[in-house]
Parts: C-alpha cells; structure tokens; sequence
C-alpha cells in the first residue's frame, strides 16, 4: 500500500476511559473492569526503550488486526486470553468511545503474567548477530562456525529474557527461567514458543515473509499457560521479505527498523526525550505495517 500524498486520521496516542483504573506501557493502554482487562493499542511507538514524541496513525488498528488473526489461526496449538474484540457490545458505555476504540481494542482474561519474555530466533539477526560475532554463541548457545548474517539457524532457539519494568530487558538462561518459574512453566513454555513459531514461520512462508525472530508472553489463566498480549506483529518480531532475502547482509524489514536506522542517523543519542519523526518516516512505516498485514492475512487494511 503507497500513503504517499493520503489524508491520514490523527495519530491516537492517548485514551481515557473514565470507568475503569488505567495501566499504560510503551504501546497499550490496559483498562481493569473488574472481570477482564480492556487492552487498547495505541498509535505510539517506541525505539531503544523510548516512546517517540509522535505517533504512527492506525499503528494500533494494525497491530490488533494482526493479534486477532494469529489468535485464530495459532488457537490449536495455543491458548489465548481473547474474550471478544467487539468491545462496545461487551459493554455499552463504551459505545460512546467507538471512535477510538474502533479496530485497536480487545477485551481479554486476567491473566498472572509469567515473569519472562520469550523470546525464539529463527535467522542469525540483530543482537544474536553481534553477539555470534563476538562468541561464536547466541545467548550461551554455541552455533556452527562460519554462520554469515541472516543466516537460517539449524534450528529455531529459545532464548528468554528477564521483563523489565524500566530500561531493557536482558538475557537469561533457560536454567534460570526454571529458577524463576518452576521446570514445567519454563519448559512448557519454551515448546509452545517454537511450536508457535514454527507453526506461523511455515504460514507466513508460503506469503512471502520469514518470521526471523519473534517475541511471546504467556500467563496462568485457570492454572492454564495461556498466550497473552500481542502476537507475531511488526512490534514484536522481525519481519522479512522472503523475495529479497539474502544471506550475509542486513535485510529489508516490515517491522520498526525503518524507524531504527532514521533515529540511527538523526544524531539522537538514544537516551530520552525521544524526537518526533518526520512525515515521510511515519508514512514509509505505516505503509510497512499495512503491507505486512495484508500479506499475512489476505485480507484489505482500511484506512
């Protein structure tokens, strides 16, 4: 899709819902009505663990549209918390609110989030890049010698992450993820995340992209480790076009490294306040988003 020269809505980078107490992150804000949680993806994006000064209109549309496919299609083989993404229905009051809860909300289960961020690589990218240069191992995985960038990995890896509240995340080993969760959540979750990943990196094959890494969060739901948050969108994984891919370079992206190399170039020393980004740096993204999402669902993004 080109936006080039398009009419785009008003970046939503807040919302207020009076009835309920509000949680903010990064991208969602998350609503406590008592019984469930009222998930809202905002349109505001984040880079080096800093929200951006503007937003990326109908980001959060396209981000739930992406969730809400990948939890029907991966609802065999995992357990999510979605109740209904006709929010106003569930609740009437929220009629008045459509205008902005409209496409980017998600009334979900309560869940107890596990402490850990799960996360499984695919491609030889990014930090494991770096850190496969520097050790020859990804997260303390040893790998084969002579892997160049991008390369496919023999087999996907499980490498988990701590979930920071400020700052960033960091790597931990499995045998820590047992220390902090028990054996059977820790192992129980990293099969789901390969199994999902595989699952979806198969899928999104046959349409053109390779899922190099993603990213998951699972919670207890009923004593159920159930698939929580958002799922395989261009926020939480690195999208490739499967025409493009070469190994042994970087690779063209559907995901927020277009936001990264600009903010790379800008001079901005990655310490907030974050700076806006240009017009032509929100368009070029949102069209990026919009592409990944209608390839991977088939289905039309309407502005």
């Amino acid at each position: 899709m080109k936006l080039k020269g398009a009419t785009l809505p008003a970046a939503v980078t807040s919302t207020g819902i009076p009835f309920w107490p509000k949680r903010s992150g990064k991208v969602r804000d998350v609503y406590d009505t008592g019984k469930h949680l009222l998930i809202v993806a905002s349109d505001r994006i984040s880079a080096y663990d800093s929200v951006l000064a503007n937003g990326i209109p109908c980001k959060g549309r396209v981000l739930t549209s992406l969730s809400l496919f990948w939890f029907d299609f991966l609802k065999d083989v995992a357990p999510n918390h979605l109740v209904t993404s006709d929010v106003t229905a569930a609740d009437g009051r929220l009629k008045e609110y459509a205008a902005i809860l409209a496409g980017r909300s998600m009334l979900v289960k309560k869940a107890r989030v596990l402490p850990v961020e799960c996360i499984v690589r695919g491609y030889l990218s990014g930090s494991g890049w770096r850190s496969y240069k520097k050790t020859g191992a990804v997260c303390g995985i040893k790998l084969p010698d002579k892997l160049v960038e991008s390369d496919k990995l023999p087999e996907p890896l499980f490498t988990p992450t701590t979930k920071a509240e400020e700052g960033h995340d960091e790597d931990i080993s499995f045998a820590e993820t047992v220390n902090r969760i028990g054996r059977e959540a820790a192992e129980t979750i990293r099969d789901r995340s390969i199994e999902v990943y595989t699952k979806a990196s198969e899928y999104a094959r046959t349409r053109g992209i390779i899922i190099a890494d993603t990213k998951f969060e699972f919670g207890l739901i009923d004593g159920e480790i159930t698939l929580i948050d958002e799922v395989l969108t261009p926020d939480s994984s690195r999208f490739w076009p499967a025409d493009d891919y070469e190994p042994g370079r970087g690779q063209k992206a559907f995901d927020k490294q277009y936001v990264r190399d600009y903010l790379d170039k800008s001079g901005w020393d990655h310490q907030p306040p974050a700076p806006a980004l240009p017009e032509e740096v929100v368009v070029r993204t949102l069209e990026r988003y919009i592409e990944a999402y209608e390839q991977l669902s088939g289905e039309t993004f309407e502005i």
